[in-house]
């Protein structure tokens, strides 16, 4: 199980489905930016294009000829800067009247078994994005959250969005529940404050593992390190078990052992590894596969 949005969750799908024998993505849909915003502003839809994007790194299919074009930018037509796979997922859900069926019939093409691999949305409705600063300042909008300084809370409006049947029972099986990385109020916690989610979350016996980003964000969580992170999450009822960085990343704790806890006593167990790709600009999916292997297997 795979919680997020944006590219971070796309390098966690390449990672995870190196060991995962099913895998199932839930993708944050508040984004309200780009060609995505476009389409959820005329359509009244969830987000599609970390969909997209996720289906694409579940699939494998990133250097594949269908991939290239489901990501492929249209310019200088009445479509420009539309991706191909936004359209095709907001047609989708235009004939069949389900974003969820739409996410699962463009699984369909890229060849998904979904007994093994699904993508869904974290909710079947559109949401929208709002937070709350230190100040008491209210922000709507992931876009305009992105780029607020001192956010404190977030949550989803309508607050009683709803996810796809049966993905909370899904997370309750799962072996491993992995969030992250990627932006940490408007992907990972974007997606896991539906309240359906959390709760499951909250209750699943498998393995919680949050992926810290490699390096700070220049806004939403300026300064923070990783404690900074997990009290963040566990402000939003998050309680993850397992804390994986990589080793000498930029939002990392001073240098210390390989592994220990985050406050020292009985917080979560703080892992470290080579994480990154060579110039530690983006996360390595072998590296990063190997190291959540190795986690599942332990205690």
């Amino acid at each position: 199980m795979a919680i997020g949005g944006g590219h971070g969750l796309a390098v966690t799908l390449r990672a995870v489905r190196r060991y995962a024998g099913r895998t199932t993505a839930i993708v944050a849909t508040a984004d309200d930016g780009g060609s995505t915003g476009r389409l959820r502003s005329g359509m009244d839809i969830p987000a599609p294009g970390d969909l997209r994007r996720c289906l694409v790194a579940m699939a494998g299919i990133e250097d594949h000829p269908l991939g290239l074009a489901l990501e492929y930018r249209f310019k200088g037509t009445d479509v420009e800067g539309h991706a191909l796979g936004n359209l095709l997922l907001a047609a989708l859900g235009a004939v069949t009247g389900d974003f969820v069926a739409a996410a699962d019939q463009v699984g369909a093409l890229l060849g998904l078994d979904p007994e093994r691999a699904r993508v869904l949305p974290a909710t079947c409705q559109p949401v929208e994005l709002r937070a709350v600063t230190a100040d008491g300042t209210q922000v709507t909008g992931q876009v305009a959250v992105s780029t607020t300084v001192g956010v404190e809370r977030v949550a989803l409006d309508p607050p009683g969005a709803t996810p796809p049947p049966g993905l909370a029972e899904t997370i309750a099986e799962a072996d491993q529940v992995v969030l992250g990385p990627g932006s940490l109020f408007t992907s990972v916690l974007a997606a896991a404050v539906v309240d359906d989610l959390r709760e499951a979350i909250a209750a699943s016996r498998g393995q919680r593992v949050y992926i810290c980003n490699l390096r700070a964000e220049r806004a939403e969580t300026r300064g923070y390190d990783v404690a900074h992170h997990v009290a963040a999450l566990q402000a939003h009822g998050i309680e993850p078990d397992v804390v994986l960085i990589h080793r000498g990343g930029p939002v990392a704790l001073a240098p210390g052992p390989a592994s220990g806890t985050i406050d020292g006593g009985g917080g979560p167990r703080l892992v470290t590894a080579d994480l990154a790709r060579p110039h530690g600009v983006a996360h390595d999916p072998a590296k990063l596969g190997a190291s959540l292997a190795a986690l599942v297997r332990s205690p």
